[in-house]
């Protein structure tokens, strides 16, 4: 399965490679790069990720404006706690209108369209607004670890992973700091940018807010984790919701780009949507259903990712049925309900 994100972290967090991606809690120290002078030669792509005409045609500005408007009154995700983040206020996600990011680097244990020769570009936001109880990345997600960044800070990130040859930019857990990014990639075009963005969300997003990034993000690469709001709200605090949240936006993000577009025979991830399932025990995810329901809903050929990494993390020991990983056999079921429902794009 590659490296797992835990590991990633933890390595990134070790090692100096990351640090020219994110140096600092605020401003520009000795070493770290403006964004001026991580600016990239022309592409030989003419045509580039949609936000540089959004950027050229004052759209994106535009859209930035509406978004900040948005943390007045925060209903970004489905929770909608209406709290004003510019006053310091917190809501489930515990986050205010300041900036956190965990770290950022190369990541090689993505999906393989992401990652290429020099590792998918990846930004880890600290925090989070959907709080899994088996959560494998708990210390950045609930405990909220990492330090306040600036939004200059943020497009030096994006430009010194472009730098490093990585082919997207891929951020993680982005729902709680959507404005944020769009501003950061605002200021990011004008040093340079061109490498299409990568939405990598838990799947708990808010449809207007998705709308709002169309022609932003040119893949989106969301997890569908439940089809069952009972099993959604005991164990991802409360988001009973869920399956009609995720499965409302998964419609959305397809309306916008469609199925997976790669480049020649690099087979690098450029346009489109990527589907991501944790299986779980016990069928707590309900597979059979979600592999109907894409092959119906969405595209048979959606380019889906069945993930049989689960392990009990956090607060997982709590609830018995999720205290284990999957067995042989129900992997191999989830493997047979795929075939059956006639999907043609599986990385397991």
């Amino acid at each position: 399965m590659g490296t797992t994100r835990r590991e990633f972290i933890e390595r990134a967090m070790a090692s100096a490679a990351v640090s020219i991606c994110a140096i600092g809690c605020r401003g520009q120290t000795n070493g770290s790069k403006t964004a001026k002078e991580n600016k990239a030669p022309p592409s030989p792509n003419s045509e580039g990720p949609s936000y540089l005409a959004l950027e050229r045609s004052g759209e994106l500005k535009r859209r930035e404006e509406s978004l900040w408007e948005v943390l007045k009154s925060c209903s970004l995700c489905p929770r909608e706690c209406g709290v004003n983040r510019f006053n310091g206020e917190k809501g489930v996600c515990k986050s205010t209108a300041e900036l956190k990011v965990h770290s950022a680097g190369a990541h090689f244990g993505e999906e393989w369209p992401l990652v290429g020769m020099n590792g998918s570009g990846t930004v880890f936001f600290s925090s989070c607004n959907l709080l899994c109880c088996f959560c494998q990345n708990w210390e950045i997600n609930h405990r909220g670890d990492g330090p306040l960044r600036s939004h200059d800070e943020l497009a030096s990130m994006m430009l010194g992973l472009q730098a490093k040859g990585c082919k997207n930019i891929n951020l993680v857990t982005p729902t709680h700091v959507v404005p944020h990014i769009v501003k950061s990639l605002r200021i990011a075009i004008k040093g340079g940018l061109k490498v299409p963005l990568v939405y990598n969300t838990g799947g708990y997003d808010r449809l207007e807010t998705i709308k709002a990034l169309d022609g932003i993000v040119d893949i989106y690469l969301p997890d569908f984790k439940y089809q069952d709001g009972a099993l959604a709200d005991k164990y991802s605090n409360g988001a009973k919701n869920y399956p009609e949240a995720a499965a409302a936006t998964i419609k959305e993000m397809y309306r916008q780009v469609g199925n997976l577009e790669t480049t020649g025979l690099t087979g690098i991830a450029k346009r489109g949507l990527m589907l991501r399932h944790l299986i779980m025990p016990h069928n707590i995810a309900g597979t059979d259903k979600f592999v109907k329901w894409v092959a119906k809903e969405i595209s048979k050929d959606t380019y889906t990712n069945l993930m049989d990494q689960y392990r009990p993390e956090h607060r997982a020991f709590e609830y018995p049925k999720i205290a284990r990983r999957i067995s042989e056999k129900e992997w191999k079921q989830v493997l047979a309900w795929a075939k059956e429902a006639g999907l043609t794009q599986i990385e397991s």
